[in-house]
């Protein structure tokens, strides 16, 4: 009899420890050049759309937190602009955002596209990460649902001969689709990381809590952003105008709300949110592709980027956009201060 009360009871030890282990919180960072998948992993492990994604390299300028809930841990997700070869003086500020938040997380993860051999804007990066000594870094493979499994596995020893090659190892390294949160679906003969890739992205999130320190949660329960709403909001906006424009208008585009009020006339149980936004372009010949023809495409721009902030703000909203020329403000400091820089 005391054979068989054995199991249920090294059970129930368990159970017990697994309840005492402390809570842990902290911040982990993901970097990597621009378009590697760092803003679509943030919007998975959250859960929800907190950082705007777009296939444009060097869509994010802000670090945007994204706040993960769990029983045993609460990641604060900072999402920094790719780290690249600055040619303005927005370029050289976004680089700062990125070396200052290096500073000040608990844990970095260097992101790489599984489609896409290590070059030597990664190179770069990986080596500026090899001196930070203390940080747990965590070499994570994105977007693997596009490749076959052999290409993943020569990525995978890539990363970490690389790390080898500069004198540290990864704390972790972790193939990872970010596609619809999973992978979920596809059957094992499927491309790529995708037939495994179904709990990647919530494997990852269980590699990177034991990392954090030990803390109660620093945000309370059901945040997912500590982002202002004005600030959100101008993202959705610029990520609806980046879509369809030509290659050298993304980094020439941005946003500012400059008024969000409730409709003052409106009964209680049909309120309407009035937002009143600039989307600012640098050149007049810009004007006309964000407006196209009569208008057209500004509409639709209005349209879609209306969809999300109601999806995110959970109110019926009026939005008018103006377009304006703030003449090559990538380069002109006071327009960049201006314009949230």
């Amino acid at each position: 009899m005391v054979a068989m009360s054995a199991r249920p009871n090294q059970e129930a030890a368990a159970q017990r420890a697994e309840n005492d282990a402390p809570h842990r919180a902290g911040f982990a960072c993901f970097v990597g050049r621009p378009n590697a998948g760092k803003s679509t992993l943030t919007n998975a492990l959250v859960g929800q759309k907190v950082a705007i994604t777009s296939n444009r390299p060097q869509t994010t300028r802000h670090t945007v937190r994204g706040i993960v809930h769990r029983d045993d841990a609460q990641l604060i997700l900072v999402d920094t602009p790719g780290l690249h070869k600055p040619r303005t003086l927005l370029g050289e500020r976004l680089n700062d955002v990125v070396r200052t938040t290096w500073a000040e997380v608990d844990v970095i993860g260097f992101c790489l596209p599984a489609d896409q051999k290590l070059g030597p804007g990664d190179k770069y990066i990986v080596k500026e990460l090899a001196g930070i000594r203390k940080t747990p870094k965590i070499a994570i493979i994105t977007k693997t649902d596009l490749v076959e499994s052999k290409a993943l596995a020569e990525q995978l020893l890539a990363v970490s001969a690389l790390a080898e090659e500069l004198g540290f190892e990864w704390a972790e390294i972790v193939p990872v689709s970010a596609v619809e949160k999973e992978g979920a679906g596809r059957s094992p003969s499927d491309k790529g990381g995708g037939g495994q890739g179904a709990g990647q992205v919530d494997l990852l999130a269980d590699l990177i809590a034991p990392l954090l320190p030990e803390s109660p949660p620093l945000y309370p329960e059901g945040d997912l952003t500590d982002e202002p709403e004005m600030v959100m909001v101008a993202e959705l906006i610029r990520e609806a105008a980046l879509e369809g424009v030509r290659d050298e208008l993304p980094h020439s585009i941005a946003v500012v709300v400059e008024e969000m009020l409730p409709r003052t006339d409106r009964p209680a149980d049909k309120p309407l949110l009035d937002i009143h936004a600039n989307v600012y372009i640098e050149r007049p010949s810009q004007k006309g592709i964000i407006i196209g023809p009569k208008g057209k495409r500004l509409k639709e721009v209005g349209t879609k980027s209306r969809k999300h902030i109601e999806a995110l703000l959970g109110t019926p909203v009026f939005l008018d956009l103006h377009v304006k020329v703030a003449k090559d403000w990538q380069r002109d400091p006071k327009q960049l201060r201006k314009l949230g820089f």
